[in-house]
């Protein structure tokens, strides 16, 4: 069941994601709107629009929440598997996902004293092959 749901979710978010299903969208509203003068625009009239929008907005909120909510997991394994594999990776990393919002901060805290003290060394690296390649550009006889 859950599968078949989750199937049902994925097909029914990408199908709202595209092209013909925004224009279908703006039709609908299209035709709503020119119907109005035909209505008097009556309270019925708007309450069409009003109740059709609440329902499918409350329905995609659903449908849309578990399609990412399977993305977020599926991204999480693959860099899990990138970690694991990666000689000298911090494996630790892998439950980043259940630390606290302070071991959140910790971690981010690290990774900016790290660029602060790798940064320089990098950008030095960079200009130095851009430098190597603006040499060699230079030296490249013209056709």
């Amino acid at each position: 069941m859950q599968d078949t749901f989750r199937a049902a979710a994925e097909r029914t978010a990408h199908a709202v994601g595209t092209y013909w299903a925004f224009l279908a969208a703006l039709a609908t509203v299209a035709v709503w709107g020119v119907t109005g003068p035909y209505f008097a625009y009556s309270d019925t009239w708007q309450l069409f629009i009003n109740t059709g929008t609440t329902i499918v907005t409350f329905l995609m909120v659903f449908l849309i929440q578990n399609t990412q909510n399977r993305e977020s997991r599926v991204m999480a394994l693959k860099l899990d598997e990138l970690i694991r594999a990666v000689e000298g990776a911090r494996t630790g990393f892998v439950d980043l996902d259940h630390m606290s919002d302070e071991e959140l901060e910790a971690v981010q805290k690290e990774f900016s004293r790290l660029k602060e003290k790798y940064a320089p060394l990098v950008d030095d690296d960079l200009a130095h092959v851009q430098h190597a390649l603006a040499k060699r550009h230079r030296r490249r006889p013209k056709k």
